[in-house]
């Protein structure tokens, strides 16, 4: 160990190192043991300290780390530059979304060209010169580090705009009003709110959530009149379950205001009509431990879809004078086998979003004579979901399509004639072609003898043979899906020969609940398993159809796979790195989650404790024993690792950027190859990356130009 190493740990400030030093030094933060004990079991966690986001001392080893990082990339950084110009040449810059129309007006964002933000605008006819800005994205965001509007709400005479918005990205929304016939902001300035926003019918009043500042947690509904004093708030409902987060939202048929109450295991919605807002909420049906369940409405009845004797879920109706359960019936015939994912109510017409082979189809139900049908789709591997359809009388639909070679899509389909209308394909520029690129969708066998879903892109011409690189992504927690999507900046990495794979591991909820519930809790190494298994099915020779006639085909090697999570993705990362190090040419973690147990057991770290149903509560000794066998942060051992870049935000709201830091400095302590370790801390962002959509482009830009490093590739 040499001189600087040994002033490093022994806490010397780094600004005493030479600029110089830095530059050629992997950073070295100082040890400073903190010991914890659970049920007999001691762990000495080096790198505590870490969670001091304002002390000086951080700041100088995160910075330091950037700088090594800035310094080891220095070889790729014409790479970087030529991706970001790549990837931002596709991007039309004066773009438009389809326009929506809600009580009269037709809603839309635009972007003009350079604008990083949208701007949000409504139009009361076809006419250009009817156009009405309702915020200027660009305008707001500008000299911002960091801007994102969270939520939007017109009230019901069309007259005054709500809206939040971030500055900060620790997802603390601060709403403010504007009235839209003089252009002119009301002075009130309500912080710290959750984000989403809901008038009532009388044209003043709103409702929003309050977030707890420390744990980040939504838990109090307010009732405010629009241009008085927020002091005088009425506090409507106050959730002290901090395993449940509180939301508020209006009914599509706009009749009702709802508190919607969520775990991850259990749901509660309570009601009022939105012509009296002082009214006292009405309780559909009081939580009960595994039900979830989610309210509609139309007309005189109530829509619910719930796992009530149904894991797959189901569609029930009850009248709106009685809500109790004894009154509940199913609304259509049962499919156990086939997951309800979403649903949308007509007046005629009934939406079912369905997974069936872990693909999402749309279902279309007549309530006039029960006739029922599917949208065709004819690529392998897809995703079709509801769109935006904010009003109910009309028998036209709104739905999304994409692939892995299809841009984003959106469609009007007419339910009385069974005829889709293509309205707008995102335009990608630089001359893309969608039938230059193949997509697959294949089953890997595991080891526990499940088949797990994988969707691959290339381009036309890349030879599996073993010889092509290919970056594996999966997800895999809290049950949230990871369907194929199109992405132009990937086509980057796919003209230089890579091949994508997607892979749907259990954890999340591609193929039912049981997908879910197999992923998660004392079951949350098959993730792990899964995404292992997977990549030992992509480094193999396998059995394929090719021009008819059996053939080898094997996707890549172990010197040209790739890995990238982020998140909870992230832990799998983390996890599986710890696992099988030797499967991979790199990893990329992007905000990952790493340090399970330390965090679980701190109910006072944001998001703690409502994530005590996803991975168990360590105050559980059987909890904690598993939790503590598979942590990333926990089982990092002196073992060679695979090149590795870790990136993070100051202010991530979601993975506080102490993990990853702590994760990448216990790294540097024990790994024993000279593969590269590098942690990226973004200063100014949060759990998302940057803000607007060309800084984003940085972001993945970096990664690419990671991996190509890796591979000797320079564009």
């Amino acid at each position: 160990m040499n001189f600087l190493h040994k002033a490093i740990l022994a806490g010397v400030s780094m600004a005493l190192l030479s600029g110089s030093a830095l530059a050629q030094l992997a950073p070295v933060a100082p040890i400073k043991p903190k010991v914890f004990t659970n049920f007999g079991v001691t762990r000495t966690d080096n790198y505590y300290w870490l969670n001091q986001p304002t002390n000086a001392e951080v700041l100088k080893y995160l910075n330091a780390e950037n700088a090594y990082f800035e310094k080891q990339m220095a070889g790729a950084q014409a790479t970087q530059k030529k991706l970001v110009a790549e990837i931002k040449g596709r991007i039309k810059q004066e773009d438009a979304s389809m326009p929506y129309r809600d009580n009269g007006y037709y809603y839309y964002t635009r972007f003009e060209f350079g604008s990083e933000y949208p701007i949000y605008c409504r139009k009361k006819g076809a006419t250009i010169e009817s156009e009405e800005v309702l915020l200027n994205g660009d305008e707001m965001g500008t000299g911002r580090p960091y801007f994102q509007i969270g939520d939007w709400s017109v009230s019901d005479n069309n007259q005054l705009l709500a809206f939040t918005a971030d500055t900060v990205s620790r997802r603390l929304y601060t709403l403010r009003f504007k009235n839209l016939l003089t252009g002119q902001l009301f002075p009130e300035r309500i912080a710290n709110t959750g984000g989403e926003v809901v008038w009532a019918a009388d044209n003043k009043t709103v409702f929003y959530t309050k977030k707890d500042v420390t744990t980040l947690l939504p838990y109090q509904v307010y009732r405010h009149t629009v241009g008085t004093d927020p002091k005088t708030d009425a506090v409507v409902y106050e959730e002290h379950d901090n395993t449940f987060n509180v939301r508020v939202s209006r009914s599509k048929s706009r009749k009702y205001v709802a508190i919607e109450l969520t775990s991850s295991l259990s749901s509660e919605y309570r009601y009022i009509d939105a012509l009296t807002p002082t009214a006292k909420f009405n309780t559909f049906l009081r939580r009960e431990k595994d039900h979830l369940y989610h309210v509609e409405h139309l007309g005189d009845k109530f829509y619910v879809r719930t796992n009530w004797e149904a894991p797959n879920y189901r569609l029930m109706v009850t009248p709106v004078i009685n809500t109790a359960k004894a009154s509940w019936r199913d609304a259509i015939t049962r499919h156990p086998e086939i997951f309800l994912d979403n649903f949308a109510l007509f007046r005629e017409y009934l939406v079912l979003n369905e997974r069936k082979g872990g693909l999402r189809q749309l279902h279309v139900v007549s309530f006039k004579d029960k006739q029922e049908h599917y949208l065709p789709f004819e690529e392998p591997a897809y995703t079709a979901t509801i769109g935006t359809n904010a009003e109910q009388d009309t028998p036209l639909l709104r739905y999304n399509y994409t692939s892995l070679t299809t841009p984003a899509s959106i469609f009007e389909y007419d339910m009385s004639t069974r005829t889709s209308t293509l309205l707008k394909e995102q335009p990608v520029l630089g001359g893309f072609n969608k039938r230059d690129y193949v997509t697959e969708r294949i089953f890997v066998k595991s080891r526990d003898n499940v088949f797990i879903p994988m969707s691959l892109v290339y381009k036309k011409g890349t030879k599996l043979d073993g010889t092509a690189p290919l970056l594996q992504y999966a997800y895999g927690s809290y049950g949230a899906s990871q369907d194929p999507t199109f992405s132009a900046a990937r086509l980057s990495l796919l003209n230089q020969g890579f091949v994508y794979a997607l892979c749907n591991i259990r954890g999340g909820q591609e193929m039912g609940r049981q997908w879910f519930e197999n992923g998660r809790m004392l079951n949350k190494k098959n993730s792990f398993n899964d995404f292992i298994d997977c990549s030992l099915y992509l480094t193999k020779p396998q059995e394929a159809t090719v021009a008819g006639s059996k053939a080898k085909q094997q996707y890549t090697a172990t010197d040209k796979l790739f890995a990238m999570g982020g998140s909870a993705g992230g832990l799998l990362m983390g996890a599986v790195l710890n696992m099988r190090p030797d499967l991979y040419k790199g990893v990329i973690a992007v905000v990952p989650f790493v340090d399970v147990v330390t965090t679980m057991s701190d109910p006072t770290i944001p998001l703690t404790t409502s994530e005590y149903d996803q991975w168990g509560n360590p105050a559980d000794e059987d909890y904690f024993n598993y939790m503590l066998s598979y942590s990333p942060y926990d089982n990092v051992k002196a073992q060679a690792y695979p090149n590795m870049l870790v990136t993070t935000g100051l202010y991530d709201s979601q993975v506080q950027y102490y993990e990853p830091a702590k994760w990448v400095a216990k790294l540097r302590a024990l790994k024993t190859d000279k593969n590269q370790l590098l942690l990226h801390t973004d200063m100014s962002a949060g759990h998302g990356g940057a803000s607007g959509r060309f800084k984003s482009i940085d972001d993945t830009a970096r990664q690419y130009a990671f991996m190509l490093m890796l591979l000797g590739k320079n564009l």
